[in-house]
């Protein structure tokens, strides 16, 4: 079963120093954090904060791409977590027929953002991320955890790079 999300916000680990996309349960306070690239952080950020840029990103280039092809993006889906790494599936339709493309989350969010479809994470991975957190012998990964869950819209502000 697939649980809705939405991004919450962007922030820096202060302990890796890398970006964190916050993505949170639009039906319950759980939010699930996954680590991107600084490159893909300012792809996401860009979109979240409507910076224009003079000539199309990656990501833009996309889902202009898909327009030019008539294919709609349906939904987004973080499908997996798999020796601490996210797999993302980008779920669209082109003449009635259904296409699966295998991605980064941090690409599919990207490109989420831009052609304002839903995003999901399936409830496994919600439970694996949850269950990787508690048996981890860091207590850092449950701080920063329950940190997470109890940010708010101040605690966010705006992204830098």
């Amino acid at each position: 079963m697939e649980v809705e999300m939405k991004i919450r916000g962007l922030m820096m680990d202060p302990v890796s120093n890398l970006p964190i996309v916050l993505l949170k349960d639009i039906g319950s306070d759980t939010v699930l954090p996954i680590w991107v690239g600084v490159y893909e952080a300012n792809a996401i950020a860009l979109e979240i904060e409507k910076v224009s840029t003079p000539r199309p990103m990656t990501h833009d280039l996309i889902r202009n791409v898909l327009t030019g092809l008539e294919a709609m993006v349906h939904k987004v889906v973080v499908t997996e977590l798999k020796d601490d790494t996210f797999y993302a599936v980008i779920w669209l339709e082109r003449e009635g027929h259904i296409v699966s493309i295998d991605s980064r989350p941090s690409d599919a969010l990207a490109l989420a953002l831009r052609v304002d479809c839903p995003i999901y994470v399936d409830e496994v991975v919600l439970k694996n991320s949850k269950q990787a957190a508690n048996m981890s012998d860091r207590v850092t990964a449950e701080e920063l955890r329950k940190y997470l869950e109890g940010l708010n819209d101040e605690d966010l502000g705006k992204y830098k790079m």
